[in-house]
């Protein structure tokens, strides 16, 4: 397990970052990886899968991407990190089809400008906004139980406990587009962000999340974690906690 802490200057806000990862009771291998560039205001979660250490290759490769933008002066807006997301999607496909096996990851991603963020997203790692006391879920999972909660078919509350709760319908390196998904929103001073894995938010429900999130964001983190191993640890655990004064 590893733990981050970092500060970062967005126009007049201030946004401060705890980061955690962890390998869990049951995996052998953590094939979560976690980005927090808080200096150029960058944040991202990768969630890989496939065998053979395909999966934690291809979710250090999502991150290395994005990572790369870091060393220019600015992150620039919006399409290049989509470019960044596309060559990494093509290097996952080239790494599957010389090794046979099919691999990928999901990846969630937060770049915040001034007083409003960028999100992008592929699979079934989140990112949700605690504001005023309202918690609320920025993305949408790319998942089988997801489109049939959507479709009435069962209720969020079963799709948690489906069989096929762990398929996800988009990732970075499955297709030969990743079919990116992303999306504006604004910051405010006072909200926190969660950026997680389904390691968090397959063992903790939204409401539990939001019980958890009452204290500093350092506390928060070390609560978020040890509530997800007590509910099994059955997965990887990543999240970054990120608080905007």
């Amino acid at each position: 397990m590893f733990a981050l802490r970092k500060t970062a200057q967005a126009g007049a806000l201030t946004i401060r970052s705890v980061a955690r990862s962890h390998i869990g009771k049951v995996r052998s291998v953590n094939e979560d990886r976690l980005l927090d560039c808080s200096d150029h205001r960058l944040w991202a979660i990768a969630d890989g899968m496939g065998g053979h250490h395909l999966g934690d290759k291809a979710a250090t490769m999502v991150v290395r991407a994005l990572a790369q933008l870091t060393e220019t002066p600015e992150v620039t807006r919006s399409q290049s990190i989509i470019k960044a997301l596309e060559s990494a999607n093509a290097d996952i496909l080239a790494m599957a089809k010389a090794a046979g096996h099919i691999c990928g990851s999901t990846v969630a991603a937060l770049h915040v400008q001034g007083r409003e963020g960028t999100i992008f997203w592929a699979g079934d790692s989140r990112i949700y906004r605690l504001r005023s006391g309202k918690l609320e879920r920025l993305t949408r999972d790319h998942s089988v139980v997801q489109d049939m909660a959507d479709r009435g078919i069962i209720t969020e509350a079963q799709g948690r406990r489906h069989p096929q709760s762990n398929v996800i319908t988009r990732a970075i390196g499955i297709e030969d587009r990743s079919d990116l998904e992303h999306a504006v929103c604004s910051v405010m001073a006072g909200d926190v962000f969660v950026l997680c894995s389904d390691g968090l938010s397959g063992a903790i429900d939204d409401a539990w999340l939001m019980g958890l999130l009452t204290t500093s964001i350092d506390n928060c983190a070390n609560q978020l974690l040890n509530a997800a191993l007590e509910a099994g640890g059955h997965d990887n655990i990543s999240f970054i906690l990120l608080q905007v004064t």
